[in-house]
């Protein structure tokens, strides 16, 4: 799967899963301010990128720090990376 796969693997999950607007789904985006999404959505968010990528992530302590998309779609390529190795 290249980045650019992965990238629209969470933006159309997301989309779908929030009710949200493809054309929302930018890199820059806040997931909190701009998205509109909230700590509960947070651990929806987890379960929709666990079942669309098949792997666990719960535990990851990075998982705190995300903030944007973009840390999202980062967050999840680096993920891919290292279970690829």
């Amino acid at each position: 799967m290249t980045e650019q796969e992965v990238i629209n693997t969470i933006n159309i999950a997301l989309a779908e899963e929030f009710e949200l607007e493809l054309d929302e789904m930018q890199p820059d985006v806040s997931i909190y301010e701009d998205l509109g999404l909230d700590s509960l959505d947070t651990v929806d968010m987890v379960i929709v990128l666990e079942g669309a990528f098949k792997f666990k992530i719960r535990e990851e302590a990075e998982v705190k720090e995300i903030r944007t998309l973009g840390d999202i779609h980062s967050f999840v390529i680096k993920k891919i990376t290292a279970e690829s190795k």
